[in-house]
């Protein structure tokens, strides 16, 4: 099941078998247009990026749903995969969606297992991205997701700068667009 192409073609056929609600699965499908989306533009500005990569971890990026809906999910999620075969890209994307990436003192704090789970690969970090552009099966803007982190956590919360900090990461790559 190493090859990209058959993974993307059963993705969606993965996510129900391992019990994904429907929502999720419409919101995986959501995430993935958003994340080819930029790294086509990424890719045809010369940046090196896996698209095929990218719209196969966007398409799994939330399978941890399936068991939990906490901030454990992309820990959850990698573990699933790990066990179904999966690449470790795809694995590793899964693991480092979560928020803006979760450091080693957060992850402590929160209760996962010993880690740093923020997106290191361009291809991590498109998902992780589009994954914060996306509320539902529903564009939203950096704005929304800001201020839904700011009232889930606290406007001063680690996270919060985190995002803001990602998100200019980001725009500055997709400026260069």
């Amino acid at each position: 099941m190493a090859d990209l192409r058959s993974l993307r073609d059963r993705a969606v056929q993965i996510l129900a078998e391992v019990g994904c609600p429907s929502n999720v699965i419409r919101h995986c499908l959501c995430v993935r247009d958003v994340a080819v989306e930029l790294a086509e533009r990424l890719a045809e500005k010369g940046y090196e990026v896996d698209t095929l990569l990218v719209e196969v971890g966007a398409l799994l990026h939330d399978i941890g749903r399936s068991v939990t809906h906490s901030v454990a999910h992309g820990v959850v999620g990698a573990r699933i995969a790990r066990e179904l075969g999966l690449p470790e890209e795809v694995a590793r994307i899964i693991e480092r969606h979560v928020g803006a990436g979760i450091t080693v003192d957060e992850a402590e704090r929160v209760g996962l297992p010993p880690g740093d789970y923020v997106p290191e690969t361009l291809e991590e970090k498109v998902v992780c991205y589009a994954d914060k552009l996306v509320s539902g099966c529903r564009r939203a803007g950096i704005e929304e997701t800001v201020r839904d982190f700011s009232e889930k956590l606290g406007e001063d919360h680690p996270a919060v700068r985190r995002l803001l900090e990602f998100h200019r990461e980001m725009e500055a790559l997709l400026d260069d667009c």
